[in-house]
C-alpha cells in the first residue's frame, strides 16, 4: 500500500467510524452526553476533582460544577475526601451511577449487534470480527 492509498484509507476510516460513533450515541438519549462522559471517566479512572474531569472533558471548570452538581442530585457521584489536601473534593460514581452507565452501554451495545445482526450478511459479520484486532491496535496507546 503506499502512502497515498494509506491516507487515502485513513480519510475514509476517520469518516466512517465518526459516523458509526454517530449512530450509536444517538440510539441512547437517556443520559446526557455530558454526564454520561463524566461518569465513564470516573468509572474508569477512579475518583477525580471537578478541576481534573473539565480538564479531560476540554470544557471550562463553572461547565463541569453543573453536571457534577445534576449527577450529584441525582445519586449517581457523591462527593469524598481528598487524600492529600483537605480543601480539595474527590468525586466517585456510585452504585447507582455504575448501574446507569452500564445500562446505557448495554442499549448502545444492543443497537449495535442488531444493527450487525441484520445488515451483514454472515460472511460480512465475521470480516467485521476478523478486523476487531486490527482496530484495537490502531486504538492502542
Amino acid at each position: 500500500m503506499t502512502e497515498e492509498d494509506a491516507a487515502r484509507t485513513a480519510r475514509e476510516l476517520r469518516l466512517i467510524l465518526g459516523s458509526l460513533v454517530r449512530r450509536v450515541r444517538s440510539s441512547d438519549q437517556e443520559l446526557p452526553l455530558a454526564q454520561a462522559g463524566v461518569l465513564g471517566y470516573l468509572d474508569r479512572e477512579g475518583p477525580m476533582t471537578t478541576s481534573d474531569l473539565a480538564a479531560v472533558q476540554h470544557v471550562r471548570q463553572q461547565s463541569m460544577a453543573r453536571t457534577v452538581a445534576q449527577l450529584a442530585g441525582a445519586g449517581l457521584v457523591e462527593p469524598g475526601p481528598h487524600p492529600t489536601d483537605g480543601r480539595k473534593v474527590l468525586l466517585r460514581i456510585t452504585a447507582a451511577g455504575r448501574a446507569v452507565l452500564g445500562q446505557r452501554r448495554d442499549r448502545r451495545a444492543g443497537w449495535l449487534a442488531e444493527a450487525i445482526s441484520t445488515r451483514l450478511t454472515p460472511a460480512e459479520q465475521q470480516a467485521l470480527a476478523d478486523v476487531l484486532p486490527l482496530l484495537g491496535r490502531l486504538a492502542a496507546r
